[in-house]
């Protein structure tokens, strides 16, 4: 009896990225704005290897106080990322400032669940080491975050910019 020609072993996909997620809110508010579900979502699309990641949304005291403790800029910025450790696991804290990407997005014509996905994607992103203070790892940076928000439904963030 002859055997069928074997196939080639195809390549196992590599294992999907685990998330522990702790999701705060300085403004009970916003809780309603983003469920832990969708923040989930964002960040194991931006996510390479597993990560421990603590997501708070915070008030614009809250983030000008961090701005200014930690970048030495008083103001409150949208989003501000502290990596601990990137392997073999990410541990990082991503921080939004809920006033200041409303403002933004407003500004932008932007929906807000847009900008906040963007927004998280960035800092998961800055948490496994992307970085844009040189131009190729900037361009490297958005190139990935438009990819990750393209993957999710969103339009990409820097299109106006090129087009």
């Amino acid at each position: 009896m002859t055997r069928p020609a074997r196939k080639p072993a195809e390549r196992a996909s590599p294992p999907r990225a685990r998330l522990a997620l702790s999701l705060q809110f300085a403004d009970p508010t916003d809780r309603l704005l983003l469920p832990r579900n969708r923040v989930a979502r964002w960040l194991r699309a931006a996510l390479e290897r597993s990560a421990e990641i603590t997501v708070r949304v915070v008030d614009a005291e809250e983030g000008r106080s961090l701005n200014r403790a930690y970048r030495a800029r008083d103001y409150p910025t949208n989003v501000l990322t502290f990596h601990y450790r990137q392997r073999p696991t990410v541990e990082a804290d991503v921080v939004l400032c809920g006033p200041v990407l409303r403002e933004e997005a407003t500004a932008q014509g932007l929906s807000l669940e847009a900008h906040y996905a963007h927004l998280v994607v960035h800092g998961a992103l800055h948490a496994q080491g992307y970085d844009h203070e040189v131009p190729a790892e900037a361009d490297a940076m958005e190139r990935r975050e438009s990819e990750v928000l393209r993957e999710l439904g969103y339009d990409d963030p820097y299109a106006a910019r090129s087009a």
